[in-house]
């Protein structure tokens, strides 16, 4: 009975309706036009007509494009997922990213330039288009460009207020057009926290340092700040407050494993503070094979190898940084320092690579070469890295001019401290 009733309705829509007719149209002009000798070209234009009337019925809607705006200064997971919620919105997304201009007017001086943010914005997975140059407010002006060159539905933000210097919306154009759609904020890191854990390394080593290895990197990494937490004013970050959980994870997985033939490609690295440098190459190593497989070292190890202030930024996010990258596959959480044979074969690796820019410069001269065994089997290559940029040059921008840096959190973190004051629940990924 459904099969009818479904049949039945199909017969009466517009399309099934319209292809009767031209399709009896068609039939009498043909028989007309063969009876009276048309030519063959006649014929082979009439034939024409049917499948014009099947596209008519087979053509798609536009695809629905959306508008996210941002400084993306320090980028980290959280921008990641707001671009992964904002493109779930639409089919495609559209990132505008903010001029440094624009930034040091309404925020204070950027850490990264334009050019290495736009590096970022448009090496992550759910990124479809990047303007550069955006202004930090919605205009008049601009909101028309969108819609009419940009073909743009809606503008999305997050549910944190976004207020200009003299305390406006800076969104309002946008919510009055009727355009705009709210997404939920990432909670337990922003760009603040992060320029505040650094600026906290500064003070901790003017004072002498007095902590040990393991607790200092336990609180920098793991989000314990004793003075923040006994409720004193400490210097009021708020310092990882990440909760990792599997369903983020998976959001950020690609969900594929390699194909049984391809030529699998392993870099490793703290990849702390994910930046240019890291994204430039990994795009290098990606495009030496047909799978791109991504250590992440553990806190410890880093730490180990790097100070006890570092990492700045935990293995989970870290690994959520990474796994947002459209040049990286998969992530092993906590790779081991040490690539062995046994890693070799049970991930099928064809090749392990290295960048000349580096943290670790001295790698290949210390007494045990993580590399010695992938060097052995001749599976080894060293990259030339195309950015000078490590996580080093990011904390040396921050610490040459930490005042300025410290003034720009200053009034950030108190509207911070409003929005976990007031918050309530919201809806969403």
């Amino acid at each position: 009975m459904e099969s009818e009733n479904s049949a039945s309705e199909s017969m009466q829509s517009p399309g099934f309706l319209v292809s009767c007719i031209l399709g009896g149209a068609f039939l009498g002009v043909s028989v007309l036009a063969f009876h009276f000798g048309a030519p063959v070209p006649l014929l082979n234009q009439l034939s024409s007509i049917l499948p014009v009337v099947g596209k008519w019925k087979r053509r798609k809607k536009r695809p629905v494009r959306v508008y996210m705006d941002g400084c993306f200064d320090m980028m980290h997971y959280g921008h990641c997922n707001a671009l992964r919620q904002a493109r779930a919105l639409g089919d495609e997304l559209v990132v505008g990213v903010v001029s440094d201009d624009e930034i040091i007017a309404n925020k204070g001086p950027p850490v990264t330039p334009l050019n290495e943010r736009i590096i970022m914005v448009g090496a992550v997975k759910w990124v479809d288009q990047v303007i550069p140059d955006a202004p930090y407010a919605i205009t008049e002006e601009f909101m028309k460009k969108l819609f009419n060159e940009y073909n743009i539905d809606y503008i999305i933000h997050g549910d944190d207020p976004c207020l200009l210097p003299d305390g406006t919306d800076a969104y309002a154009l946008a919510k009055k057009a009727g355009r705009y759609k709210q997404i939920k904020r990432t909670e337990g890191v922003s760009s603040t926290d992060i320029v505040g854990r650094m600026l906290l390394c500064v003070r901790e080593r003017s004072l002498g340092d007095t902590h040990n290895h393991s607790s200092l990197q336990r609180q920098f990494s793991h989000g314990h700040n004793q003075k923040f937490e006994d409720g004193g004013s400490g210097n009021g970050t708020r310092v990882s407050h990440f909760l990792p959980t599997s369903r983020r994870i998976v959001q950020f997985s690609n969900g594929k494993g390699p194909g049984p033939d391809a030529r699998i490609v392993y870099i490793d690295g703290a990849f702390d503070l994910f930046h240019a440098g890291h994204v430039e190459i990994l795009r290098l190593a990606r495009g030496l094979g047909d799978f791109l497989l991504v250590g992440i070292h553990t806190d410890q190890t880093v730490s180990a190898h790097r100070g006890a202030h570092r990492p700045i930024m935990n293995l989970h996010e870290r690994s959520l940084s990474v796994l947002a990258c459209r040049y990286v596959d998969e992530v092993i959480i906590g790779a081991p320092w040490e690539v062995s044979k046994d890693m070799m074969t049970t991930f099928n690796i064809s090749l392990v690579v290295h960048g000349t820019v580096s943290e670790y410069k001295d790698v290949h001269k210390e007494n045990s070469n993580p590399y010695a065994v992938p060097i052995s089997m001749g599976l080894y290559r060293q990259l030339e890295s195309p950015l000078d940029i490590t996580t080093s040059t990011i904390i040396r921008r921050i610490v040459s001019n930490h005042e300025a840096y410290q003034k720009r959190n200053e009034k950030k973190e108190e509207s911070e401290r409003k929005y976990y004051e007031n918050k309530a629940f919201v809806a969403g990924d």
